[in-house]
């Protein structure tokens, strides 16, 4: 899970409800935002990999959710494309029994987040791993987290 504002929105929701939450951050100091809502934080990024692959451990759902990933347009290709069939090939050899992938957001095009949910579709059915994708609007703090609740209790109840 993205540990930016709605990443920790949508943790808040599922530590209330019982669940224990990890939540990735780029640097150490993105740790305390995650920490004060009750979250663990695991630094790490998608552009490295392997600063990922022990965040899976113990993992049910893992959630993809980088609809509003802010960086150059070359880097956010990377991340619909070949950062994240790298990460969905990770997490078919640990626990992860569900994936949350955010198809909708505001700075990747529409052609990436599209390129990004074949990647996972592909590779979950291929796994029968499975998958909600994440259309909501970001930019609606309340209708985005209501359908994340809903995926999430989705997949938890199939795990």
């Amino acid at each position: 899970m993205g540990g930016g504002c709605r990443g920790r929105l949508l943790a808040e929701r599922a530590i209330a409800a019982g669940h224990a939450v990890r939540i990735t951050t780029r640097t150490a100091d993105g740790g305390h935002a995650i920490e004060a809502v009750g979250a663990e934080s695991w630094v790490g990024t998608p552009m490295r990999l392997a600063t990922l692959r022990g965040s899976l451990d113990g993992v049910a759902v893992a959630c993809w959710l980088l609809g509003t990933a802010t960086a150059p347009a070359a880097e956010l290709a990377e991340l619909f494309g070949p950062r994240l069939e790298l990460f969905m090939t990770q997490a078919i050899d640990t626990t992860v029994r569900g994936v949350v992938y955010e198809a909708g957001g505001a700075n990747a095009s529409a052609q990436m987040l599209a390129g990004g949910e074949a990647i996972v579709r592909t590779l979950t059915t291929r796994n029968a791993i499975p998958v909600s994708f994440l259309a909501a609007d970001p930019r609606n703090d309340a209708v985005w987290l209501a359908a994340a609740r809903a995926a999430v209790a989705s997949l938890l109840s199939c795990a």
